[in-house]
């Protein structure tokens, strides 16, 4: 089996997994909400087509089915739109209940998503939240960086005055910045330890993508490691061309290596290509030759490769790691916090999206996710959890959009019967999710596009 249909293997669990726990849960959420307000729901559905799986359950005999395309799913109530219904259950079906109901029905499905990342990001801070601190060396020269003028050293602690305690939410925190403001604030602590504010003017500065790192866009440059090799993955490019563990190396094809960073710069562009690397091993100078192999690395596309890690000595772990964590109250509040702060800047980012000011190409399809899906189950129960938290999130906030055929229009459609008093005609709801449904398959060819030509890119 070849690299890459070995690797696209090691996804397809982890992006079943994270498909069927999100629909579950969306599901789950209409689900639930219709029980308890006394409508017959006659099937619970995890995906579409023919079941794989099949039981009746509860003195209404409700079908819970896993079938065979598994692309979302449903949840099937007693309507008389859909069939003869007997008049003593005339009052539990869905088309009979009080538009109030019917509003909680369809809104409660993405409600639970929504929900559900409160719960992921309340435990992730309770556990407590690995990440990077955000210390800074030298800005990448003509960024907006440089111009704000970072220094080496500069520790950022805030941005437009909200904290940022890792490198993530920071590139977090930027990205929503530069959707409202072309002038950001950046609150950082200097090698001396005084506070100091820099200014990121964004009016030189390229549209952000989706396809970079953020904080590299903007010219910052975290704080690196020593160009120290500290493990040497078995099979790969770097044991194969005799790389050992406290190799450091000193230079590649006669350019000089400063730390990991540039070292993972210059390796990442250059997949294929045979290198000349000058390392010291035991205080003596020693040349290797190696070609990287050519690897998927979400959307940066295919990259170069060794197969090597870096050694961090003790005090500049000390010095970079920092662990977030909160008690079950305030964890719980900055899971809200986090839910609605990635909900709204989901929001504006489609808006960003409709008036041309954000690429189309952000927009992300089922081989990008299962790609993400596989790195994040690679690396740690947290990461995946965190990244199932990011998808419900989209999920959410996608059905709630106001397109019929999603939830969010035909919560529109009853919110103009709440208005008029009366139900859109049939005709004018059947015309709406006809547009519906051509809109989404668009989007949906859209997001393959792009996944597509991110993978053959």
């Amino acid at each position: 089996m070849s690299q890459s249909l070995w690797s696209s293997a090691s996804y397809l669990l982890p992006f079943i997994l994270t498909l069927g726990v999100l629909i579950t849960v969306h599901e789950f959420g209409h689900f639930w909400v219709a029980r308890r307000l006394g409508v017959k729901v006659l099937r619970f559905s995890i995906g579409f087509g023919a079941p794989l799986w099949l039981r009746r359950s509860g003195v209404d005999g409700t079908e819970f089915a896993i079938t065979a395309i598994p692309l979302g799913g449903y949840v099937r109530m007693l309507d008389e739109r859909e069939g003869p219904v007997a008049a003593a259950e005339l009052p539990r079906a869905f088309n009979r209940q009080p538009v109030g109901n019917r509003i909680a029905i369809v809104v409660a499905g993405p409600l639970f998503n929504l929900l559900f990342a409160v719960l992921a990001y309340s435990l992730l801070f309770m556990t407590g939240v690995g990440g990077i601190r955000p210390l800074l060396d030298a800005p990448l020269p003509d960024s907006a960086a440089a111009r704000a003028g970072f220094e080496p050293g500069d520790l950022i602690t805030a941005v437009a005055g909200q904290s940022t305690p890792t490198l993530q939410a920071v590139g977090m925190a930027l990205l929503e910045q530069s959707l409202e403001r072309e002038r950001i604030p950046v609150q950082v602590q200097d090698e001396a330890g005084q506070l100091r504010l820099r200014i990121l003017d964004l009016q030189q500065q390229k549209p952000l993508t989706g396809d970079d790192d953020v904080l590299n866009q903007f010219g910052l440059a975290p704080w690196s490691v020593p160009a120290t090799v500290g493990q040497v993955l078995e099979g790969k490019p770097g044991q194969r061309a005799g790389f050992l563990p406290g190799d450091r190396i000193l230079s590649i094809d006669g350019h000089t290596i400063k730390d990991w960073r540039q070292l993972v710069a210059y390796v990442q562009t250059r997949p294929g290509q045979t290198l000349t690397v000058a390392i010291e091993r035991g205080g003596q100078p020693k040349t290797l030759r190696v070609i990287p192999e050519a690897a998927e690395d979400g959307a940066q596309g295919k990259v170069g490769k060794i197969g090597i890690g870096g050694q961090v000595p003790e005090e500049v772990a000390a010095r970079l790691q920092v662990v977030v964590r909160y008690g079950p109250f305030r964890a719980i509040m900055e899971g809200i916090a986090k839910t609605w702060d990635t909900s709204w800047f989901t929001l504006r980012m489609l808006g960003r999206m409709l008036i041309g000011k954000v690429s189309l190409s952000n927009i992300s399809g089922p081989i990008t996710i299962a790609k993400f899906a596989g790195q994040a189950a690679s690396v740690g129960l947290a990461a995946f959890l965190s990244f199932l938290a990011l998808v419900s999130i989209s999920l959410g906030v996608l059905n709630l959009l106001p397109v019929p055929i999603l939830d969010g229009g035909h919560l529109l459609y009853y919110l103009i019967e709440l208005i008029k008093g009366s139900p859109l005609s049939d005709v004018a709801q059947e015309l709406g999710q006809r547009l519906g449904l051509v809109l989404l398959v668009m989007l949906m060819g859209l997001a393959l596009f792009n996944d597509l030509s991110r993978l053959l890119g």
